[in-house]
């Protein structure tokens, strides 16, 4: 998302803003909040955790001249149950319609990170669901508490 402003918009913020007293815009430091060793304690330890799945992908590249792409209906679904993980980011991949050239010999890395997975989950698939032959497909994957894999797709 981006966000433009005209050069008129700013300058009329900022006479906005130096019109205001002094101590409106102006930060001072607070006091410390103390939290209670027992308030602390309280709190459910999965609510402070990352919830987020990441996959490490590796990708044997079969001949030279190969293009790959992850699209955003790839999911992780949940081999026990009908729940499934989103796909919320792809890093040295590109999402469809674009394509990633990899090189021609070796094996080519990038990472897939999800939605959490349901709590119950305990094997998986990763599932790129989409609208022709030719999407990745990983089954039965077991969870880990980390929620931090490394797959090779094949």
């Amino acid at each position: 998302m981006s966000l433009i402003i005209s050069v008129s918009a700013i300058t009329l913020l900022t006479e906005m803003i130096q019109r205001l007293p002094q101590s409106s815009h102006t930060l001072t430091p607070e006091k410390k909040i103390l939290v209670g060793v027992d308030t602390l304690a309280s709190i459910d330890p999965d609510i402070l955790e990352d919830s987020y799945v990441y996959v490490h992908c590796q990708f044997p590249i079969p001949t030279p001249g190969i293009l790959i792409r992850i699209w955003k209906t790839t999911v992780l679904k949940d081999c026990h149950s009908s729940g499934q993980s989103q796909l919320v980011h792809a890093e040295n991949i590109s999402y469809a319609p674009q394509w990633t050239m990899v090189p021609d010999a070796g094996t080519y890395s990038f990472l897939l990170i999800f939605s959490a997975l349901p709590k119950s989950c305990t094997m998986f698939d990763l599932v790129e669901d989409i609208p022709q032959a030719g999407g990745f497909l990983v089954e039965n994957i077991t969870r880990n508490k980390s929620d931090v894999y490394r797959i090779n797709i094949e």
